[in-house]
């Protein structure tokens, strides 16, 4: 077993927590959960593979991982966070463990690759592999910046480096399931989209930066899509991910989750944007105490 404690978010993940929970014991067995009010088999299967599992009330995925890594019971040198819905690649827990007791002291993270899988698919293109993630760190020089969509672990000091083998995203659940999820990922991403634009609060992040890392990257283009009209930007995203990016190579589920993940999910959040500016205008204290009758969200905190 490694030096390495591993950090869950769960709510009814009954379907993959023993999935994940096993691919990891490979090289830990450090394994600590933040359940949000289960009310399926979650925790029983967990605690039944060793994990120890403690419960706390939602409110977004930074402040309930962040709760995670200040509370972690396992005094381990390394951390690493992952999602119920993934699981950890036989090569990827051999180079863990080939790797992780030889890292030299300037080292303070680790690169993983994201494989994504849909309905059975692993969809390779439209920018979509690889996707790196920064997903070990060295314990108490990481957190996970407090965005309410697409946050990023950021490091406080140290290099990184990246390691060859994936981790996989594979939710098991239906399209319905998918759907309905992504329309409340929606309205956290409008509360994202509309923070750049009217700074509703300030808090650590990552720096945007074209030639930067992954994430660094990947927040500047969020900036300038943000800046791209309403309705007009869905569409140039998914033309960009489907046909420059070859997308329409993944084949008939390729074209489901390109168009889903690519146009609708971000046509949802354009037109969750225009019902905001419809319904409170365009003043940030209007649209501040919208958030707050309509969703009970706090944008300022």
């Amino acid at each position: 077993m490694q030096d390495i404690s591993v950090i869950i978010l769960t709510f009814n993940e009954e379907k993959h927590i023993k999935r994940c929970i096993k691919s990891l014991l490979l090289f830990t067995d450090k394994i600590f959960i933040i359940d949000s009010g289960s009310i399926d088999k979650t925790v029983e299967i967990a605690e039944s593979l060793g994990a120890k599992v403690v419960q706390n009330t939602w409110v977004n995925y930074a402040v309930q991982f962040n709760f995670g890594i200040q509370n972690n019971p396992f005094n381990t040198k390394w951390l690493m966070r992952m999602d119920a819905d993934e699981y950890v690649l036989p090569e990827l827990a051999e180079e863990i463990n080939q790797k992780l007791g030889n890292i030299t002291p300037e080292i303070a993270g680790m690169y993983i690759k994201r494989r994504v899988i849909f309905m059975d698919k692993w969809i390779r293109r439209g920018a979509y592999y690889p996707i790196w993630l920064l997903r070990i760190w060295r314990n108490g020089q990481g957190a996970c910046e407090e965005s309410w969509m697409d946050e990023h672990i950021t490091l406080t000091t140290g290099k990184t480096i990246q390691l060859e083998n994936d981790l996989v995203d594979h939710n098991l659940n239906n399209l319905t399931w998918w759907t309905q999820k992504h329309n409340l990922y929606a309205i956290r991403e409008v509360i994202d989209l509309l923070n750049i634009k009217y700074n509703f609060r300030n808090f650590e992040s990552v720096e945007p930066n074209f030639f930067g890392s992954q994430e660094q990257r990947t927040r500047f283009l969020k900036v300038k899509y943000a800046s791209i009209p309403l309705f007009i930007r869905p569409i140039i995203y998914f033309l960009y991910r489907y046909i420059f990016r070859l997308g329409f190579l993944d084949g008939k589920q390729g074209f489901i989750w390109h168009f889903l993940q690519g146009f609708w999910y971000r046509f949802l959040v354009d037109a969750k944007v225009y019902e905001v500016y419809h319904r409170a205008g365009r003043d940030k204290k209007a649209i501040e105490n919208f958030f707050k009758e309509e969703f009970n969200k706090d944008l300022t905190k």
